[in-house]
């Protein structure tokens, strides 16, 4: 994209990264009264039925994924204009949905500042090796990658790895603000649950609760994976990194039903809102929409998504996710090799 396009691209975006206070409180009564609503309905359900109480759980954990998205918008500072309104509220969302403000705010910013850039991979991503990182690597580094790409592992453990443990403390070089912060969210959650067993019971908190942090969870690291795992989905070395293409080509449309678009937020426009982090959720089809540029983006449905299931080395010279079966002959051609050159040297 030629430097004069850009700069049309960026003028023409820049009117969405405003924020609208009155839009901005509608998303948060039409989203937090909601989840606290179908938690209790949960529970009341539960001396009806089971499966009806399950049902609220799911439903909730949806409110849960948007409540969510309030909270991202926070950590970019786009979902209110004041500035420690808009810290408050995040910090109250991460408490809801059980996400350290502070600390996801660092992560997450390195995150978009490196999305596809393969020298600046480990911070706010999902763990990517390329082929030949894989073909070169020890036997214990793969199994340990494929035990991590490996779906019950990611979708099913990583929800509860994810919520009870890495959200739960700091790195060992984190600042005062955001120790402090973790820490504060940590006690805040610890009361909230202390207070809603002395309501309902532990019984009937875990099996409330557990369905919703699950479910919740597994949405959340769906989305996150899905939108940057496609197919030819672009990563480069950072000489050839341009962060533009990182946006529109190395992140996806995820186009979905009208419902689950607004359960999560409008993020399956996820190719917007890394070309501008500060475009509040509820601007991110009205950019896709009027700026022909955008509409170029990778579109998948939920349908298609599900192929993102097998893609688990990024292939450097093809420009492509692939599979582990896709690589196995590479890997004996490796194996013999290094054998041949072990009786050469007998």
């Amino acid at each position: 994209m030629g430097h004069t396009k850009l700069a049309q691209l960026k003028q023409h975006i820049k009117r969405f990264e405003q924020s609208d206070t009155k839009a901005s409180v509608w998303q948060m009564v039409n989203t937090i009264p909601p989840l606290f609503l179908f938690w209790y309905l949960a529970y009341a359900s539960l001396s009806v039925s089971v499966w009806l109480s399950l049902a609220c759980s799911i439903i909730a954990a949806g409110f849960v994924v948007r409540t969510f998205i309030i909270f991202h918008d926070c950590c970019h500072g786009s979902f209110l204009k004041n500035r420690k309104i808009n810290h408050i509220v995040g910090t109250i969302t991460g408490i809801i949905t059980m996400f350290p403000y502070e600390k996801w705010k660092r992560e997450h910013s390195i995150h978009h500042a490196t999305s596809s850039n393969l020298d600046k991979r480990g911070t706010g991503d999902v763990w990517i090796m390329t082929v030949n990182e894989y073909v070169k690597a020890s036997k214990m580094e793969r199994l340990q990658y494929r035990l991590y790409r490996n779906p019950f592992v990611m979708f099913v453990l990583g929800p509860i790895h994810m919520l009870l443990i890495s959200n739960r403390k700091n790195r060992k070089d984190a600042k005062s603000k955001e120790i402090k912060n973790t820490y504060f969210t940590n006690v805040a959650i610890v009361v909230l649950w202390g207070a809603l067993i002395a309501l309902v019971g532990w019984q009937s908190f875990l099996m409330i609760q557990l369905p919703v942090m699950f479910v919740s969870g597994m949405l959340g690291i769906w989305l996150f994976y899905v939108q940057h795992q496609f197919e030819d989905s672009y990563f480069e070395d950072e000489e050839q990194w341009d962060y533009v293409k990182a946006a529109i080509d190395g992140s996806s449309y995820y186009k979905l039903p009208r419902v689950l678009q607004w359960i999560t937020g409008n993020i399956g426009y996820h190719h917007v809102h890394h070309l501008s982090p500060k475009v509040p959720n509820y601007y991110l089809e009205n950019v896709h929409e009027s700026t022909p540029e955008l509409q170029d983006a990778t579109t998948i449905t939920v349908k298609t998504s599900l192929k993102s299931i097998r893609f688990r080395l990024f292939d450097e010279d093809h420009k492509k996710f692939v599979s582990f079966r896709e690589v196995k002959p590479l890997l004996q051609e490796s194996k013999q090799k290094v054998n041949f050159k072990e009786k050469e040297s007998i």
